[in-house]
């Protein structure tokens, strides 16, 4: 009971998700090709919505659910891991056709397919999971 609210909040991004069609999969063949700003526009307007929250966190100091202080740390700033892991993440985005979310949603929209790159984002986590110490930091 305690996490239905995230259930019923889940379910309306997806329908959200759905309706403004960030998760069709031509709608990211166009992005990745280009010819449109539509999947552009919606990662834009999440960015600066996101920026924004994290501005209004900070500045108001505001506190989490339970009453404890929201601790937001320092990113490293090394170009290099953000150019290979968005390298891959944009590689597993285009062939996919779906980044982590629209997964499943597609796969909730009755696209079974989506089990599989489900099953390959999972035991990619999981290598990345046993690989992380051994990777530079």
């Amino acid at each position: 009971m305690k996490y239905l609210k995230f259930f019923f909040v889940g379910i309306f991004f997806g329908i959200v998700l759905v309706k403004s069609e960030a998760v069709s999969w031509y709608r990211i063949y166009e992005m990745f090709k280009f010819q449109s700003f539509h999947m552009y526009g919606i990662i834009f307007s999440a960015v600066i919505l996101g920026a924004i929250g994290v501005a209004l966190i900070k500045k108001y100091k505001m506190r989490s659910i339970e009453g404890k202080d929201i601790q937001l740390p320092p990113k490293d700033r090394s170009v290099s891991r953000y150019l290979i892991g968005g390298s891959i993440f944009g590689l597993g985005w285009a062939l996919a056709g779906a980044c982590p979310g629209p997964m499943y949603i597609l796969l909730g929209t009755g696209v079974s397919t989506m089990l599989v790159v489900i099953a390959g984002a999972v035991l990619g986590t999981f290598v990345y999971g046993v690989f992380r110490s051994r990777l530079p930091h």
